[in-house]
């Protein structure tokens, strides 16, 4: 029984998906203006071959507190089912980052920032964290041609304890604006192994944002891998800017 739990467990925290730019997994480096705060309730749900994971729900912030510099604040509920291992809930790491964009947009270059994350674990709770402390360091750029955007990058996760693997992740999306209350686009991902028993993934995701007013907005996700088991991901979430 000790060895089916841990398997369980390792099949759990290689099939959540990460946190990222909602509501895709690529972000961007764009940060909240100075003052302004952005507030998101929403899930993320994967499915693999009779095993969902996600959060349900989660809440994040994100404040301007500074020109171009936002602080970021994630607090995720678990939950896992599978039919032979029943279902769990709960709450175990808190996420914590501080975007910075270095570089402003022009007519000729892009923006470029980065987005340091720290994934703390703040409640013993083995179910859905190993107890240690993972850290992102990736690079974001973004560029913005009228109606039409485009963003991506890579970064690095250290990601330490048994059997686990620093990796890399990076991704590009594309997105357009088809009115003010409609914007559309998709990503393609690639994502190394996180662990020594699994493999690298590719996806792609396609989403958008549907906007009934300046400050509210249901923004969402739907995809699927290219490989490792077909992974299949969602996102739905509310956005409210002020």
């Amino acid at each position: 029984m000790k060895y089916i739990a841990f398997a369980v467990v390792l099949i759990l925290l290689n099939i959540q998906r990460i946190y990222a730019g909602p509501p895709f997994d690529t972000d961007d480096p764009e940060t909240v203006r100075f003052k302004h705060w952005e507030y998101y309730i929403s899930s993320i749900n994967t499915y693999q071959t009779g095993v969902w994971a996600g959060t349900s729900p989660h809440i994040e912030l994100n404040y301007g507190l500074i020109p171009n510099v936002q602080v970021h604040l994630l607090l995720p509920m678990n939950y896992y089912y599978s039919r032979s291992h029943g279902a769990d809930f709960g709450y175990a790491e808190t996420e914590f980052g501080v975007k910075f964009r270095f570089i402003k947009e022009t007519d000729n270059s892009p923006q470029i920032g980065t987005f340091p994350i720290l994934e703390i674990p703040t409640v013993n709770n083995s179910e859905f964290s190993n107890g240690k402390t993972k850290i992102y360091i990736p690079v974001w750029l973004q560029k913005s041609w009228g109606k039409l955007t485009t963003y991506g990058g890579a970064g690095y996760w250290i990601n330490p304890g048994t059997n686990n693997k620093n990796w890399i992740f990076s991704g590009w999306e594309i997105q357009y604006d088809f009115s003010k209350y409609i914007t559309l686009g998709g990503e393609l991902y690639f994502h190394s192994a996180d662990t020594k028993s699994t493999k690298s993934e590719t996806g792609f995701n396609l989403g958008g944002s549907i906007n009934p007013t300046e400050k509210f907005h249901f923004i969402f996700s739907f995809g699927r891998t290219f490989t490792r088991d077909n992974i299949y991901n969602s996102y739905i979430g509310l956005l409210w800017t002020i």
